[in-house]
């Protein structure tokens, strides 16, 4: 399982059986679970004083203990289309940041023994996504990994089946969302939700304003400031990479703060092999280029960035026992 802050993938019997955004919609007069995942996503920001949407995770951890443990239960529901006579004993791994205390890590074993997991054991991000992209993780060569989530972004360099160099910053899409909205208020004064801040990322978000194939203009809907009347305003991928540059600056310095902590034979090592991108935010238009104009190493991206977490989990699960890596 990848638990992330935006979304949810699990594996089970090597198939991606669920990957859904991490929110839960309650009824606060009765605290019944309304829905989850997408469901609930639908709901978000378009709520009344009855229904409450909550995203349990912030910055990579468990921020809601009650909420994440319910929405664990109903996405491992989600797995099994027919209800099984026998509830079966579940073996899990789930994906953490590296950056995480023992509280964190706790809380996330804890909620997963509650949601019905007999054996946890716990995987750092960056070794997951490493695992899932396809690395040999246990062989005596570097690899850099930068996995860029919704909460945490994770740069690590990895070898003999450890973390040697990491840095964990929570800065990634999450933000990315809030610089598009405060860049809408000022720029347009233009009022906009996080959904819409999310589906402006993903249609025109760039890294910087000269790419290769820029995408066209977008619509962008919200209220304005000044009159409150809904209006539309068309913005562009240079727009978008302007708002976003000083997120991605801070990306680019935790990368550098990484690189200049890693031993000098493993340096050797990933001036060969270059630099491995996984996570939602590496779909970002040109980030892949902007990062390679920076540290002047070849950056390679995940063929599936979003999946890759929960790809290498999967792997990890087959090997319960014999990865050292895996955190009883």
């Amino acid at each position: 399982m990848d638990l992330g802050t935006a979304n949810t993938v699990i594996i089970h019997n090597d198939k991606v059986v669920v990957d859904e955004p991490s929110i839960v919609a309650i009824d606060r007069t009765t605290n019944k679970i309304m829905a989850v995942g997408r469901k609930a996503m639908l709901m978000h920001g378009k709520t009344h004083e009855n229904i409450k949407t909550i995203r349990p995770l912030r910055d990579g951890v468990i921020a809601d203990f009650m909420i994440a443990e319910h929405m664990m239960r109903e996405l491992i529901k989600m797995i099994y289309t027919r209800k099984p006579l026998f509830p079966p004993s579940l073996k899990m791994v789930i994906s953490i940041p590296s950056g995480i205390t023992e509280v964190e890590e706790r809380a996330v074993r804890d909620s997963a023994e509650q949601a019905g997991a007999k054996e946890v054991r716990l995987i750092h991000e960056p070794m997951a996504a490493a695992i899932g992209i396809g690395l040999d993780v246990l062989e005596p060569t570097g690899n850099m990994i930068i996995d860029i989530g919704g909460g945490t972004s994770e740069i690590a360099v990895i070898a003999l089946g450890g973390i040697v160099s990491n840095k964990s910053i929570r800065i990634a899409g999450d933000d990315f969302n809030a610089d598009i909205e405060e860049y809408m208020r000022k720029a347009h004064n233009l009022s906009i939700g996080e959904r819409t801040a999310e589906r402006v990322k993903i249609e025109v978000g760039a890294a910087m304003a000269e790419i290769d194939n820029p995408p066209p203009d977008f619509p962008v809907h919200g209220r304005h400031l000044l009159s409150g009347i809904p209006r539309e305003v068309m913005v562009s991928h240079a727009e978008i990479a302007q708002a976003l540059d000083k997120t991605i600056s801070k990306i680019e310095a935790a990368i550098l703060n990484a690189l200049e902590n890693t031993p000098p034979e493993l340096s050797a090592d990933i001036l060969n092999t270059g630099i491995y991108m996984a996570g939602g935010g590496s779909l970002l238009r040109g980030l892949d280029k902007r990062i390679e104009q920076k540290t002047k190493l070849r950056v390679h991206v995940a063929e599936d960035p979003l999946r890759a977490v929960a790809r290498g989990a999967g792997i990890a699960l087959k090997n319960f026992d014999k990865f050292p890596f895996l955190i009883k």
